[in-house]
């Protein structure tokens, strides 16, 4: 029977007899044993061959266990190592422990727990190797700004982005909270001849009105209570980058008009002075909100609408993009492992529940129940349990909707049962039913039963 760990194990002793008998111990237990019988042929073999695992002697002629476990060390630091000696005292356990082997047996070891120890030891060795190829990958896309995306919608709006990045003109991001707004905005700075400067992001929703003024455009000292000193606003923070404003529909009239004003001047006064500054920034903004309406309805200007809506990108909601949610879905998942040290699967299960989900968060919403469920998970797979009570109720309603059945379905069960207690009886069948033997006839042939 083999075991669940199984690797390529390199045993090496100096007594022929104990790698015999350990070898035929592991290759029985479904492991591939490499042998050698000193230090030199072991290095040798670790170096030529891919090895999941070393169990060696501590004392040997020549170079011993410890000489060949600091080159395993230097060289392999991946493979862990186990020791077995006949001369074990606390003070060499203690020794080998400390400077990170795997465990420490005493000869003759208890060999269902050798087997066990040296399991998780493969297994250790293979979610290492895993965390390391999902760095690389990530690290080869080292991106904080990158956007994944098969979605024929969100390929058109990265086209967009590379054909406006370097221009100086406005760029108005419209889509539903959550969507990725400001992770396009970054892109489209990133990008540009601009991303040696600033990037200067002003939520314009979460800031108080009464200071996202002073905010945007700085202040002089004692220009209101509590100025105590000088400070500099967001646009001259932003010199010669850019600024994003999210959720511009937010900002009350007044101050549209004053930005209106820097935008087509591109100079702006601090609160408290009356001296006109130069400044050089591109504006690209975010909204949730239809601007038209809101123009039309008087809570946004027009003017200031056509100032900022130079070019215009719509970024779909991800319940019209579910082609990606598996590109995403992937994305979150190695982005979560990685950085919580852990190596995840997402079952079907799970995923068909995720598919047939409306994501009124959208992408935000995916990404958060992703880190949740990654940090709450204590097997290997993010089953539904790790979702939150919605998506469970959501499943459970899935699950009625499916156990009901439609009328056609229904239909066909009636005909026939009828028929069956009837005896094949058609005319018969007909009368139960209440219907004439011509549109039994009729169903008979919709419902392929004839």
């Amino acid at each position: 029977m083999q075991e669940s760990g199984n690797g390529r194990v390199l045993v090496v002793d100096d007594d022929a007899n104990a790698i015999r008998v350990l070898s035929a111990i592991l290759s029985e237990a479904g492991y591939h044993v490499l042998e050698s019988r000193d230090v030199d042929g072991a290095i040798q073999v670790i170096n030529r061959d891919d090895v999941d695992a070393v169990i060696t002697d501590l004392k040997m002629p020549g170079k011993d266990g410890m000489q060949f476990f600091r080159h395993i060390a230097g060289n392999h630091p991946d493979v862990p190592v186990i020791f077995l000696t006949a001369f074990g005292t606390v003070e060499s356990a203690v020794n080998t422990i400390t400077h990170g082997a795997f465990y420490y047996f005493i000869k003759p070891p208890d060999y269902l727990k050798l087997k066990s120890i040296l399991s998780r030891a493969v297994e250790q060795r293979r979610l290492k190797r895993e965390l390391e190829n999902l760095k690389k990958k990530l690290s080869a896309e080292n991106n904080p700004h990158r956007i994944v995306s098969n979605n024929q919608s969100m390929l058109k709006i990265l086209e967009t982005v590379e054909a406006i990045k370097d221009s100086a003109s406005s760029v108005l991001i419209c889509g539903e909270t959550g969507t990725g707004k400001e992770l396009i905005a970054r892109s489209l700075h990133f990008s540009s001849t601009r991303r040696e400067s600033p990037f200067v992001a002003v939520n314009c929703a979460a800031m108080p009105k009464e200071l996202i003024e002073s905010e945007l455009f700085g202040y002089e000292k004692g220009a209101f209570t509590g100025a105590v000193a000088k400070r500099i606003g967001k646009f001259e923070e932003a010199a010669g980058g850019s600024v994003f404003l999210d959720e511009i529909g937010e900002l009350e009239l007044s101050l549209q008009a004053k930005l209106l004003r820097a935008l087509q001047e591109k100079e702006i006064e601090r609160l408290g002075s009356n001296k006109k500054m130069k400044v050089d920034f591109r504006l690209i903004s975010s909204t949730n909100r239809n601007l038209r309406k809101e123009v039309q309805s008087g809570n946004f200007r027009e003017d200031l609408f056509y100032r900022i809506n130079v070019v215009q990108v719509n970024v779909p909601p991800l319940r019209e993009r579910m082609d990606d949610l598996p590109l995403l879905v992937s994305e979150f998942v190695n982005e979560f492992c990685i950085r919580e040290k852990k190596v995840l699967s997402l079952p079907e299960e799970t995923m068909r529940i995720f598919q047939s989900y409306s994501w009124p968060g959208n992408v935000r919403q995916l990404k958060n129940i992703i880190e949740r469920a990654v940090v709450l998970v204590k097997g290997s797979k993010i089953t539904p349990r790790e979702l939150p009570e919605e998506f469970l109720s959501y499943k459970r309603g899935l699950e009625s909707i499916s156990s009901i059945k439609t009328l056609r379905q229904m239909e066909i069960h009636a005909v026939r049962d009828t028929l069956h207690k009837c005896n094949g009886n058609k005319s018969k069948a007909a009368r139960v039913l209440g219907i004439s033997r011509k549109a039994f006839y009729k169903k008979l042939k919709d419902f392929q039963l004839m």
